[in-house]
């Protein structure tokens, strides 16, 4: 049985405000509630193509003196990489460094390192079973080996070819980001370490 649902009007209710006047004022409660600094980066965590400064600038709601200034200091920090765009101008982009360090931190603090080597372990078991089945060390070999295939024969199951294709690249940037992971795990208990070791000389001497 179908239930037909009827929208009434409903007496003395007021009309919903236009949506540009509900997204400006978001808009300013977004300005009013955030630096300038903080809008820069919001705005440029997510732009993973470079971008020049005007659009930044425009969708931070800052002038673009303010967000090159701010773009520069990020550059600086390594959160933001640069490239040289038209006509002189800068191009800029959220560093793939600092997303690496993103995603490795996240894993961090889902994952205890006993759980994370575990985690290699097994990507790096199925990254070895790709390269026995398709006999090729990478996608990228797969993906020319398919193609030449399909010049000389028809036995080429395409579906499955890219599904593997697309969880042999999955896997492969996962294992990347457990390595980094990995790696900062062991750089932050050698600065522990050091640290101790140095407290405990200060206070000996």
């Amino acid at each position: 049985m179908l239930l037909h649902i009827v929208c009434l009007p409903m007496p003395n209710t007021p009309p919903p405000e236009p949506f540009d006047d509900v997204n400006e004022e978001v808009v300013e409660e977004w300005k009013q509630e955030t630096s300038p600094y903080t809008r820069v980066r919001e705005i440029i965590s997510h732009a993973y193509t470079p971008q020049p400064v005007a659009s930044i600038a425009t969708r931070a709601h800052v002038s673009e003196k303010t967000a090159r200034k701010h773009l520069n200091t990020l550059a600086d920090d390594g959160f933001v990489s640069t490239q040289p765009g038209d006509h002189g101008a800068t191009l800029y982009a959220r560093s793939s460094e600092s997303l690496v360090v993103e995603q490795a931190t996240d894993i961090l603090e889902k994952l205890s390192v006993a759980e994370l080597r575990e985690r290699v372990s097994e990507l790096r078991s199925t990254i070895r079973d790709f390269q026995e089945k398709y006999d090729a060390e990478s996608p990228e070999e797969l993906s020319v080996k398919a193609a030449d295939e399909t010049l000389t024969t028809q036995s080429v199951d395409h579906d499955q070819v890219d599904a593997d294709l697309l969880e042999w690249k999955t896997t492969r940037r996962n294992l990347a980001f457990a390595n980094a992971a990995l790696s900062i795990s062991s750089a932050q208990r050698f600065i522990s370490d050091e640290n101790v070791s140095n407290s405990k000389t200060s206070v000996s001497s």
